[in-house]
């Protein structure tokens, strides 16, 4: 059966199930993709699923319940941003179990326009995943809010000075994701960036000195300055 707009969640799910790879799920593992409740379909075939079903709100809510990898990544994908609720986020974060979760949710979060709630709730956290999602929303808006003005990352970059000594896994690197791509974004905002990134990498604490070095390096690097350059031309 070919899936379309009107495919329920369970037919989604049945068509899955015919898609599962053992080998691309031991394969996943070695990415830190949390595979236990994986069938082992990779992005790049979910992805024109998703287009092809198109947005669901009930849908999505009912794929995400299942706890399938690839359900639950189609249901981020396929969900209706202009219904999504803090609540609903708040749910989803006290399940993630994986950083591939956390930054597909965080586009959905920034589609939604919760971005300014979530960012400083979530790094206040002391949840790994969910505080990754503080992170991930950052570089993810910093890449794709072209509208938010500068004062907005400007202050967010506090953010990731304030928890530059968070040493988990997920969290270091997605406050180094943050911090590159927020200096990124504009020559107005590489100044502060780099700023924050030449502070920690100062820094005596090992993380933090970690996350500064990395950001400084490509901040700091001509292709970097060039392309900034080149978006002011």
């Amino acid at each position: 059966m070919a899936l379309s707009r009107a495919s329920t969640a369970d037919e989604v799910v049945a068509h899955l199930r015919t898609l599962a790879s053992e080998e691309n799920r031991a394969g996943m593992a070695r990415f830190g993709i949390a595979t236990d409740r994986a069938l082992g379909i990779p992005n790049a075939v979910l992805n024109p699923i998703a287009r092809q079903v198109k947005r669901d709100h009930v849908r999505a809510a009912a794929l995400w319940a299942t706890v399938i990898r690839e359900a639950r990544l189609l249901a981020i994908l396929t969900d209706e941003p202009s219904q999504v609720k803090r609540t609903q986020i708040d749910a989803m974060a006290a399940e993630f179990d994986s950083w591939e979760i956390v930054d597909h949710t965080a586009h959905l979060v920034c589609e939604a326009r919760l971005a300014h709630e979530i960012i400083p709730a979530y790094a206040a956290d002391e949840r790994e995943f969910v505080r990754r999602t503080a992170f991930s929303t950052i570089a993810t808006a910093a890449m794709h809010l072209k509208k938010e003005p500068d004062d907005t990352f400007v202050a967010w970059l506090g953010l990731v000075e304030a928890h530059a000594g968070d040493s988990r896994n997920f969290v270091k690197k997605a406050a180094n994701w943050a911090l590159r791509q927020v200096g990124k974004r504009s020559l107005t905002l590489h100044a502060p960036a780099l700023a924050v990134a030449e502070k920690l990498a100062a820094s005596s604490a090992k993380t933090a000195q970690w996350i500064g070095k990395d950001a400084v390096r490509e901040l700091t690097d001509p292709k970097t300055l060039e392309r900034l350059k080149a978006k002011t031309r």
